[in-house]
């Protein structure tokens, strides 16, 4: 199961009339979202938005019926099991961290961002962003893991010739295990034009 499925049925999942719906299809051979909505004393969109999703997750299967009235679909369980199996490990090798190595990156001209240096004076401890424009202008403030404090007390200025991501984890002393947070860290500052990537 991907995310965006998970999180669906998570939230499907997670309704307080989802078990009263679960029972009723359990109960019935088929029903309809009407049906079942006056059973529960539901809403009939709330209930057809949960049997649209269960059939989209085909937890459901839906049949389309034409009576005298206009036509409609009736609902059938098809699985009295539901398995939630979710790899995480997906998202990270999407990511695919090994490959940004090379990157090369510095810090953008037009940053507008205040790094905050430790009392130390050996890593940033956050990096406070400003957003907006003018009296809409709000401050956000990030806080850094200690691996990513010491790679951005090594980011080139804007002045400096950019370098690569492997070359500043080695001069901040940053073990590679902690590369994907750093990438992570990269890619929110870049979406904020304060690394530029080159």
């Amino acid at each position: 199961m991907d995310f965006s499925k998970a999180a669906k049925l998570g939230t499907f999942l997670s309704k307080d009339y989802a078990e009263n719906l679960f029972r009723l299809l359990l109960t019935y051979t088929s029903i309809s979202a009407s049906e079942a909505a006056s059973r529960l004393n539901l809403h009939v969109k709330t209930v057809q938005d949960f049997m649209e999703a269960m059939c989209e997750l085909e937890i459901f299967s839906k049949e389309e019926v034409f009576e005298k009235k206009r036509p409609y679909y009736r609902y059938t369980l098809m699985t009295r099991h539901i398995k939630f199996d979710l790899d995480l490990g997906l998202l990270f090798d999407n990511m695919q961290p090994q490959g940004k190595l090379s990157e090369r990156i510095r810090e953008h001209p037009d940053a507008g961002a205040r790094f905050s240096v430790s009392r130390d004076g050996k890593y940033i401890s956050n990096v406070y962003i400003w957003i907006g424009k003018g009296r809409e202008r709000t401050e956000r403030k990030i806080n850094l893991s200690m691996p990513q404090g010491k790679f951005l007390f090594f980011l080139p200025f804007p002045s400096a010739k950019s370098e690569t991501i492997a070359d500043i984890m080695k001069k901040a002393g940053v073990e590679q295990t902690h590369l994907s947070e750093i990438i992570d860290i990269i890619t929110v500052l870049a979406e904020f034009n304060v690394i530029e990537r080159s």
